[in-house]
């Protein structure tokens, strides 16, 4: 069964930084791409980030280009989501979440097989 685990959230700071883990245990296959999503107080799933496994290509929401990078350390069966110059708006329960097979709709949380309980992240003005 697989397992993802977020932790690393936090109350911050705008302008500061965060790094935020996602370890996944359990695997016995390789998956396609992971990705990370993020929820606020009334407000839809949103995506934030993905990464394709076999080519590390990445993708990221236009409001946190440049500011949030996604990476994986298979070694350590871990996915990141360093992020940077935190705004308020960033303020969200965080998601990681696994997607098996191909895909072209990345973007779309529905596209996602597995989802960790999430990491509460607040960004203070």
């Amino acid at each position: 069964q697989e397992q993802l685990v977020e932790s690393g959230g936090g109350l911050v700071q705008a302008g500061d930084s965060l790094i935020l883990s996602c370890a996944y245990s359990g695997r016995t296959f390789s998956s396609y791409a992971m990705g990370w999503f993020r929820q606020a107080p009334g407000k839809e799933r949103e995506f934030v980030a993905a990464i394709k496994w076999s080519s590390d290509t990445t993708y990221y929401a236009d409001s946190v280009k440049g500011r949030f990078t996604i990476s994986r350390d298979n070694a350590n069966n871990t996915m990141y989501l360093q992020m940077n110059s935190l705004k308020p708006e960033d303020t969200a329960v965080y998601y990681c979440a696994e997607r098996i097979y191909y895909t072209v709709y990345l973007r779309n949380p529905t596209s996602y097989d597995y989802w960790g309980q999430g990491t509460q992240v607040t960004v203070s003005s």
